[in-house]
């Protein structure tokens, strides 16, 4: 069987917002932990044009603003820039989430020259007024949900979440959705912090998270033959030099494999809607 397997390195660049944000950190310790992601993202950029590799970057606006020269970098080096709200936190109703949707859209645009086509929910936060959102503003794709794993799918509108019968599913919108895991995604697996809610250990082996990562990698490849394999990282967490031998060492084994490509999610989105048309009939 002859291979295609798109690869999408992706990062979110939370840095200080997440402290700010999602985790209300008034310590300067805490943010401090978000300061680092200005260091990892450069680390990242270095390694990724060393390899020839282009990538995609989810950066909130708060982040985008206070790293200017790191977006600067990321265009300069032609990587994919997509929206990840403004700051790294949960809306509190759906005018606040159109408003954080539409800033972080206007910052990424006023500093890159181009309005962003992907999206990401920050925290895996997807909603369904989002779903709606994400369609009205013209977004190509979407990456915060789990209905599959390698294989990208149009997202919903009008879905039915009942409790006394079976979910209802709505219609396929003109929005690719391209899944992610958090089983691929750095954060839960590397990063401790506590909270009133309890602790996340994390602080995982590499060598652990290698296993795991190429395991997922060499099903797809092996039994599979076709999909997308999407990684989530985070600069303030992967930016560590132990993960980043850990990083280099999965990079090689993925390259060292025929029928792959390294590239962007808006060149996936692009080419899986070129092979699955979404129906006239269909689209909303």
């Amino acid at each position: 069987m002859e291979k295609k397997i798109s690869v999408c390195l992706t990062f979110d660049f939370d840095a200080i917002s997440l402290w700010l944000g999602g985790f209300h950190a008034t310590s300067l310790s805490a943010i401090s932990r978000g300061e680092f992601g200005r260091v990892g993202a450069e680390r990242l950029i270095a390694m990724l044009r060393e390899w020839g590799i282009k990538s995609t970057w989810f950066v909130p606006g708060h982040s985008a603003e206070t790293y200017p020269h790191i977006i600067e970098a990321l265009m300069t080096d032609g990587h994919e820039i997509g929206n990840h709200g403004y700051l790294h936190t949960r809306p509190k109703d759906a005018e606040d989430e159109a408003e954080i949707l539409d800033r972080g859209n206007e910052v990424l645009t006023r500093m890159t020259g181009h309005r962003p086509l992907g999206h990401r929910s920050p925290g895996a936060g997807l909603s369904y007024n989002m779903v709606d959102l994400l369609h009205d503003r013209g977004f190509l794709y979407d990456s915060s949900l789990m209905g599959d794993d390698f294989s990208p799918y149009y997202l919903r509108s009008g879905d039915n979440p009942s409790n006394d019968g079976p979910y209802i599913f709505g219609k396929d919108i003109d929005v690719v959705e391209i899944p992610f895991t958090w089983g691929l995604d750095d954060f839960p697996a590397f990063e401790y912090f506590s909270s009133r809610n309890g602790i996340q250990q994390g602080l995982s082996s590499p060598n652990a998270v290698y296993d795991i990562w190429a395991g997922d990698f060499d099903y797809l490849h092996d039994r599979l033959g076709e999909g997308v394999y999407t990684l989530t990282m985070h600069p303030q967490v992967i930016g560590r030099g132990h993960r980043l031998l850990m990083l280099e060492r999965l990079v090689r084994h993925i390259g060292s494999h025929r029928g792959i490509e390294f590239t962007t999610m808006a060149n996936v989105a692009r080419s899986w809607k070129e092979s699955h048309p979404l129906s006239s009939r269909d689209a909303n």
